[in-house]
C-alpha cells in the first residue's frame, strides 16, 4: 500500500482527497485507503456502540468517483461483518434522518461527498443516531486505518431508496404546517440543483405540493457540473438562478450545493437570499413564534445582524467559524437553559433545534415556503419580514498562502501574533473587543474604512483566509490596502491575491 499521511485526509469534521487524478493531483482517496477506512469506522462503531451487529447505510452524491468509493466503502464494511444498506443517490441530511426512522434499525451511515468542492475530491461523512462525528473522532478512524487492525466478518448487503421517504416526510410536515394538502398551488418554484443531488426537491417536493416547477433547471446528477458549480455562494451560480426566475416569472427560486446541507435562494424579483439576509429571515420566522430566542451565528455575519435581531425580541450569539462549532455552541446553550433554535453560517449551513440540529438545506427552504404562502395570502413579500435590517454596503474576501511548508497551525499562530503586535501604534484601526475565531479580529472606525476584517486559518486547507466587510462605499479598497501595508514586511506569507482582490 502507498505511504500516506493519513491525518492529511481529515477535512473539519469530515474526510476528504482528490479521488480523480489531475495535473498535478495524485488519488488520495484510492480503493485501498477507503475500504481501509471503512473497516476502521466498523471498529470505531463496535467500540463506542459496544454491539455486536451492527447496521450501516452507506449513501453517495453525484460525483464521478461516487461508485468507484462506495464500492470500497461496502466492501470494507461487510468484510468487517456490518449488515450495510446502500441508498445509492443521497443528500446528506436524509443519511442522517435515515437512522432516526423508526421503520428502519439503523445504527450509523456514511454519506459520501465533498460538497461543493471541484469535482476531482471526494470524501466521506459519518453519522450516528446523535449526529454528526466531531474532528476528534475523525482523527480517530484515521488513527485506526493507520494501525491497519480490523475485524474479518461476512456482513448481508442490501438495497434501499430512502429519498423518496425523505422527500415524502417534507411533503407532510408542510401540510401539518399550512393545513393545506397543495398550499403551494398558483406559485411557480424553480429549483437550480446544479447537477447536485438536490433534484429531487423539486419533483418529489415541490410538485407534490402543487407548485408549477416549470424553469427549473440543471436537476439531473452530472458529477462533471458541466453548467455551474452547486454552491449557494457561487456568483455564477446564484446569477444563473436569478435569471431564471426573472425570466420564468417566478415566485421564488432555490438553489442546493451538491449534497443538499447548504441551500440558497432569490425571491421573485431576484433578489439574493443568503448569508445574512437568510440568518435574519429565519431569525425573524422563529422569533415570531418564540420571543427572546439566541440565534448563533458564526463570526462573519454582519455587524446590523445583532441590531435586527434585537429590535425583535432575540439575542445574537457570534462564534467560531464551522458549522460544527456553530451547532455545539448551540447545543450547549440549550443545554444550559437558554433556548438557541437557530445554529447558522454565513455559508448557508443552517441547523434548527426543531429538525435535530441537522444542517439540512431542503429543511430550510421548506421553511421558507411555508412562510412565503402565508404572506401570500396577506399580499406581502417574503423579504418583507426583513425590511429593517442594516445591510453592509461591501463585503469580500481571499486565501492567502504561505511561502514555505510546515506545521500550518504553528505558521497562522505566528502570523497572527505578527498582526497584533503590529496593530499598536495604528490610527482608526483596534483589535475587536470580543474574538470568536482562533485568530484575528480588527475592527476599523468610521475614517478608515467603517467594518471588520476576520483573519483565521482555513478549516479545510492549509491558508489564511481574510473576510471583511464595510458599510461605506470604497471601504474595503481602504481595508484591503491596510492589509497590503501592515503585511508588507512578513515575507513568510504570499501576499498577491490581496493585491489582485483590489
Amino acid at each position: 500500500m502507498q505511504n500516506i499521511n493519513w491525518l492529511e485526509l481529515k477535512s473539519g469534521t469530515d474526510i476528504r482527497g482528490f479521488a480523480i487524478e489531475t495535473e498535478g493531483c495524485k488519488i488520495q482517496l484510492t480503493d485501498t485507503v477507503v475500504e481501509q477506512i471503512a473497516k476502521a469506522f466498523y471498529v470505531f462503531l463496535l467500540q463506542k456502540l459496544k454491539k455486536d451487529s451492527i447496521h450501516i447505510a452507506v449513501g453517495v452524491d453525484s460525483r464521478l468517483s461516487a461508485n468507484r468509493l462506495a464500492n470500497a466503502v461496502l466492501k470494507g464494511l461487510q468484510s468487517s461483518g456490518a449488515n450495510v444498506y446502500y441508498t445509492g443517490l443521497s443528500s446528506t441530511p436524509a443519511m442522517f434522518m435515515i437512522l432516526q426512522d423508526k421503520n428502519y434499525t439503523i445504527d450509523a451511515s456514511i454519506m459520501i461527498t465533498a460538497s461543493h468542492m471541484p469535482y476531482h475530491y471526494n470524501g466521506l461523512k459519518f453519522f450516528l443516531k446523535t449526529g454528526g462525528l466531531s474532528g476528534k473522532e475523525i482523527t480517530t478512524i484515521l488513527q485506526l486505518a493507520q494501525a491497519g487492525k480490523f475485524c474479518i466478518g461476512n456482513g448481508q448487503y442490501s438495497e434501499l431508496n430512502y429519498m423518496d421517504s425523505y422527500a415524502e416526510h417534507l411533503v407532510k410536515f408542510v401540510q401539518n404546517k399550512t393545513g393545506e394538502k397543495q398550499p403551494l398551488r398558483g406559485k411557480k418554484v424553480i429549483v437550480d440543483a446544479g447537477n447536485g443531488a438536490g433534484g429531487f426537491y423539486a419533483k418529489k417536493v415541490l410538485l407534490p405540493l402543487g407548485a408549477n416547477i416549470e424553469g427549473s433547471q440543471f436537476l439531473e446528477p452530472d458529477g462533471n457540473f458541466p453548467n455551474h458549480m452547486p454552491d449557494p455562494e457561487n456568483k455564477q451560480a446564484i446569477a444563473s438562478l436569478s435569471t431564471a426566475v426573472l425570466a420564468n416569472k417566478a415566485d421564488f427560486g432555490i438553489i442546493f450545493d451538491t449534497d443538499v446541507d447548504r441551500a440558497g435562494a432569490v425571491d421573485e424579483n431576484g433578489k439574493l437570499i443568503n448569508k445574512n439576509r437568510l440568518i435574519a429571515l429565519l431569525a425573524a420566522i422563529l422569533l415570531r413564534e418564540q420571543s427572546g430566542a439566541t440565534i448563533v451565528t458564526d463570526s462573519l455575519t454582519s455587524d446590523g445582524l445583532p441590531k435586527f435581531i434585537a429590535k425583535l425580541g432575540g439575542r445574537h450569539r457570534r462564534f467560531k467559524r464551522g458549522y460544527k462549532n456553530v451547532i455545539d455552541e448551540a447545543v450547549r446553550l440549550n443545554q444550559e437553559g437558554v433556548y438557541a433554535p437557530l445554529a447558522i453560517e454565513t455559508s448557508g449551513h443552517a441547523a434548527l433545534k426543531e429538525n435535530y440540529f441537522l444542517d439540512d438545506g431542503a429543511y430550510v427552504v421548506t421553511r421558507l415556503l411555508i412562510q412565503l404562502v402565508e404572506y401570500a395570502k396577506e399580499n406581502r413579500s417574503l423579504l418583507s419580514l426583513i425590511d429593517s435590517l442594516e445591510e453592509a454596503v461591501e463585503d469580500g474576501g481571499c486565501n492567502l498562502a504561505f511561502k514555505e511548508n510546515g506545521d500550518i497551525s504553528t505558521m497562522c499562530q505566528h502570523f497572527f501574533t505578527y498582526i497584533t503586535t503590529h496593530l499598536s501604534d495604528t490610527e482608526g484601526v483596534t483589535l475587536a473587543a470580543e474574538n470568536y475565531e482562533d485568530g484575528v479580529r480588527l475592527q476599523f472606525d468610521e475614517k478608515h474604512g467603517n467594518g471588520w476584517v476576520v483573519c483565521r486559518q482555513s478549516l479545510h486547507e492549509p491558508l489564511v483566509v481574510f473576510n471583511y466587510e464595510s458599510s461605506t462605499h470604497g471601504g474595503g479598497k481602504i481595508i484591503v490596502n491596510f492589509l497590503i501595508h501592515l503585511l508588507a514586511s512578513y515575507e513568510k506569507i504570499d501576499c498577491t491575491p490581496l493585491k489582485k482582490f483590489l
